[in-house]
C-alpha cells in the first residue's frame, strides 16, 4: 500500500470493505469544445492506468450539454485522435445528450418529490439572492410552487412555450449553505439552439452539476474522479445522487478529487486558446507553439515522453506548480532513444576538397544508432564538393574554436580528416568557398594510424552538395516575450512575432523517403519530427540538442 498514490488507496480500501472489483469502472469526460491541453493528460492517464491496472472499463463520455458547441462533431474527433495518441483505448463512447430524456425524467422525479421547482425569475435577481458564503440567501418567491405547477411549468419548458431566459429549473435545497453550490442551484435553461448531436429536439438543457453525478450513475461508475476544483461541488454531486440511487442496486458513484496539472509559463485553458485563435497569433488548436497534446504531437513530443512525464509528477492533492523542463527532460530522454540520426545543413558554405577526384562519388556506411544496432546502418554519399554549416569555419583560429580554420584539422563524420588551406572571398569580402585537403588513409573506422593523435579537436557534419536535396524545415520559439503573466499576455507587445522560423536546409538523400510520424536527430542541431502538410513534407523541430542553441537562420514568417 505504500507505494500507491492516495485515490488507489481509496480504491483499494473501498474492496478490502467488500465492493466487488469486477464492478469498478471509470470514465473520462471532456467537453467538446475545443482539443485537450496538456492538463488533460493527468486526467486521461489516471483513468486509463486505473482501468488497465484493475482490468475495469474506462468509458469515454462527451459533456454535450452546451447547445452552442458549433463544432462539436471536430472536436470529438480531436479529442478521439488525442486519446489513441497516448496509447488508451477506451470501452465505450458515450454522450452526455444520450441521456437527455432520462434526466428529463429524473428531473421530473425530484419535481414529484418537491425537491426542484421552476423559477421565473430573471438570472440575475437569482444571483443578488444568492447572496455571499457569509450571508444567508433569499428564498425564491417561486420557491414553493406546488408540484403540479412545477411539473406542468417545466413541461411547457420543454415544449418551447417560453423565451430564452425566462425561468430555469431549480434544485430545492438550501438558501443559507455556507456552500454556495448548494444555494438552490440551477438544473435546466432554455436555450433555443441546434444541438450538433440531437439537433432541435431539445430546447431545455441541463446544467453541468446535474448532467455529471446523473450520467455516472446511469453508466454505474464506481469512481468519479475530477480535479481539485470540483472539490466544493462534491456535496451537491453527492446530495443529487442521494435522490435518485435505487437502493437495492448499491453502485453509488464516488467523487475523489485530485491535484490540476498547473505549468509554469503554458497556456493550459481552452477560453485562452480560443483568444489566441480569434486574435490570430496563432493558426489552430494544433500549433505547435502551444500545449495543446495536438499541438505538442506535431512538434513531435511522444506519447512515452508525455506519460513519463505524468508517471514522475505524481497524483497528489495538493496543487502545486509544475516546470515545463521536466516535461522536456522526459521527451528528449525517449527521443534520444528512438530518433533515427542523419546529417542535415542549415547554413551552408561550400567546401572544396582539391585532392578528391572530380566526378567520382563514394559511399560511405553509418550507424542510424549509435547506441542500437539494431537501428541497422545506411549508405552516404561523397564527393569532392560538399556543405558544411558555415558557424563551423573560421578563417583565423581562436583560442576557444576547435572546428575548421586555415591549417586546422578536424573530421567530417563518417569520412574523412580534413584541413583547410585557402578560401576564396566575394567583392565585399564574404567567404564563399573553403578549399582544404583530405588524407585519403583516415578513413573513418580506419585506426591503423597515430599521426593525427591530439590534432583532431572536432567532428563536423556535412552533405554532398550534387546529392543532397532540400528540406523545408520549421523552427519553434517561445510565443510570448514575456513570462507567462495573464495580465499582459494579448498585449502586442508581448508577442513575439518571431517564434517561427522558416528554413530550408540540405539533407542526405535518406531524407527523400522520410515518412509521416517520424522522429530524426539532426546531428549537432536538434530533433525533429515529420508531418505532411500543403502537399510535401515538413520538419517540424521539437528541441535543439542545446537549449543555449543561438538561431541559425534569419528567416522568420
Amino acid at each position: 500500500m505504500n507505494n500507491l498514490n492516495f485515490i488507489e488507496k481509496i480504491i483499494e480500501d473501498d474492496i478490502q470493505k467488500g465492493f466487488p472489483i469486477h464492478n469498478l469502472k471509470f470514465r473520462f469526460p471532456p467537453e467538446p469544445n475545443g482539443a485537450l491541453h496538456l492538463g488533460h493528460v493527468k486526467a486521461i492517464y489516471l483513468n486509463f492506468y486505473l482501468g488497465q491496472k484493475y482490468q475495469a472499463p474506462v468509458n469515454l463520455r462527451f459533456d454535450d450539454t452546451n447547445p452552442n458547441l458549433y463544432d462539436g462533431h471536430k472536436y470529438v474527433e480531436f479529442i478521439k485522435n488525442d486519446i489513441i495518441f497516448l496509447g488508451f483505448k477506451w470501452d465505450k463512447e458515450c454522450y452526455a445528450s444520450d441521456y437527455f430524456q432520462i434526466l428529463y425524467e429524473l428531473a421530473r422525479m425530484l419535481i414529484k418529490n418537491d425537491k426542484a421547482y421552476v423559477d421565473n425569475q430573471t438570472q440575475y435577481m437569482i444571483q443578488i439572492q444568492r447572496k455571499n458564503p457569509i450571508e444567508k440567501g433569499i428564498n425564491s418567491i417561486f420557491r414553493n410552487r406546488c408540484v403540479e405547477e412545477n411539473l406542468y411549468l417545466f413541461e411547457k419548458m420543454k415544449n418551447g412555450c417560453f423565451k430564452e431566459g425566462t425561468c430555469v429549473l431549480r434544485a430545492k435545497i438550501d438558501m443559507s449553505s455556507s456552500n454556495m453550490n448548494m444555494r438552490d442551484p440551477i438544473m435546466y435553461r432554455i436555450l433555443k439552439k441546434k444541438h450538433f448531436r440531437t439537433k432541435n429536439t431539445w430546447c431545455i438543457y441541463p446544467t453541468y452539476d446535474w448532467t455529471h453525478g446523473q450520467c455516472d450513475y446511469i453508466e454505474q461508475i464506481s469512481h468519479s474522479l475530477c480535479s481539485s476544483e470540483f472539490e466544493n461541488r462534491r456535496p451537491l454531486y453527492n446530495w443529487y445522487l442521494d435522490q435518485i440511487v435505487d437502493k437495492q442496486q448499491k453502485i453509488k458513484p464516488k467523487q475523489i478529487e485530485f491535484s490540476r496539472l498547473n505549468l509554469q509559463n503554458a497556456i493550459t485553458s481552452k477560453r485562452e486558446i480560443q483568444k489566441l485563435i480569434d486574435k490570430q497569433i496563432i493558426n489552430s488548436w494544433n500549433d505547435p507553439r502551444i500545449y495543446t497534446i495536438s499541438g505538442l504531437r506535431r512538434k513531435g513530443y511522444t506519447a512515452v515522453g508525455i506519460k513519463k512525464f505524468i508517471q514522475d509528477i505524481g497524483v497528489t492533492k495538493r496543487n502545486n506548480v509544475i516546470n515545463i523542463s521536466l516535461l522536456e527532460l522526459k521527451v528528449r530522454e525517449n527521443l534520444k532513444q528512438i530518433a533515427y540520426r542523419v546529417m542535415v545543413i542549415f547554413n551552408p558554405i561550400k567546401l572544396i576538397i582539391d585532392n578528391y577526384p572530380d566526378n567520382h562519388t563514394e559511399w560511405l556506411y553509418s550507424q542510424n544508432h549509435p547506441d542500437n544496432i539494431e537501428f541497422g546502418f545506411r549508405k552516404i554519399p561523397f564527393s569532392k564538393f560538399i556543405y558544411i554549416e558555415k558557424n563551423d569555419f573560421l578563417e583565423q583560429k581562436t583560442n576557444n574554436f576547435f572546428r575548421l580554420s586555415i591549417n586546422q584539422y578536424v573530421r567530417l563524420k563518417n569520412a574523412y580528416i580534413i584541413k583547410a588551406h585557402s578560401v576564396i572571398k566575394d567583392k565585399i569580402g564574404n567567404i564563399i568557398e573553403i578549399h582544404c585537403l583530405y588524407d585519403p588513409q583516415s578513413k573513418s573506422g580506419t585506426m591503423n594510424n597515430n599521426k593525427y593523435t591530439n590534432k583532431i579537436k572536432s567532428t563536423l557534419h556535412w552533405v554532398s552538395i550534387a546529392h543532397s536535396i532540400t528540406i523545408e524545415t520549421y523552427i519553434y520559439h517561445k510565443l510570448f516575450q514575456l513570462n507567462n503573466k495573464y495580465a499582459n499576455l494579448f498585449d502586442q507587445t508581448n508577442i513575439n512575432n518571431q517564434s517561427i522560423e522558416k528554413i530550408i536546409a540540405y539533407a542526405e538523400p535518406i531524407l527523400k523517403n522520410a515518412k509521416i510520424g517520424e522522429h530524426f536527430q539532426f546531428q549537432r542541431i536538434g530533433y525533429f519530427y515529420v508531418v505532411y502538410e500543403n502537399n510535401k513534407l515538413i520538419f517540424n523541430q521539437t528541441f535543439p540538442l542545446k537549449k543555449n542553441l543561438k538561431k541559425i537562420n534569419n528567416k522568420k514568417l
